[in-house]
């Protein structure tokens, strides 16, 4: 697997997730909101990739989940391209449906995005020679809170039945990634 294939797969999920997003709306207005949408959805699988690779490689080694560890970082830098995407589509969205986002949105979804760019920016080797442990725990912490906020987002679909479904695998996919890590952790501390 090639460096650029994350960054590359990111980028062409991005771009089709907007496209997608324009051309399938009935109005401007549909086609942003759809665009905003499912630009967090392709979001999803690339940041799943980032947070299991360890935990893959640990309960099936293997060479692909041996790739995964190897293009870690990639796939995370990927994730922040797609969300970078995401945020602009959904800022978008919002200016032009007249529709300020909530308190609690702008704070929960704004550390989210502090937590992705810090990551991208520290995530080289310089960054981690010079924060030592800081950096792991930055990282710990920042993966798990974006899981979070994934999780609430696709929690909050199960209340809407025309969205009930994408709530399910949502929830299912993230309620299975942190099963799966876990696992990983709890194998590792066997003899």
């Amino acid at each position: 697997m090639s460096r650029a294939l994350p960054l590359l797969a990111g980028l062409a999920l991005s771009i089709g997730a907007v496209a997608s997003g324009f051309l399938i709306g009935a109005n401007h207005l549909e086609g942003a909101q759809l665009a905003a949408r499912w630009t967090s959805r392709v979001g999803l699988p690339v940041f799943l990739i980032a947070y299991l690779a360890s935990s893959l490689h640990k309960i099936w080694p293997g060479d692909l989940t041996r790739t995964f560890i190897r293009r870690r970082r990639q796939w995370g830098l990927a994730f922040a391209w797609t969300h970078s995407v995401h945020l602009v589509a959904l800022i978008y969205f919002l200016t032009i449906a007249g529709m300020p986002p909530e308190a609690v949105t702008i704070l929960g979804g704004g550390l989210a995005y502090v937590m992705i760019y810090l990551m991208a920016l520290t995530s080289n080797n310089w960054s981690m020679k010079k924060l030592g442990a800081n950096w792991s725990r930055l990282h710990k912490f920042g993966i798990h809170y974006i899981w979070l906020i994934y999780l609430l987002t696709y929690a909050g679909r199960l209340e809407d039945p025309s969205l009930q479904h994408i709530g399910i695998i949502g929830v299912g996919l993230l309620i299975l990634a942190l099963i799966l890590r876990i696992v990983a952790r709890w194998r590792k501390k066997l003899p």
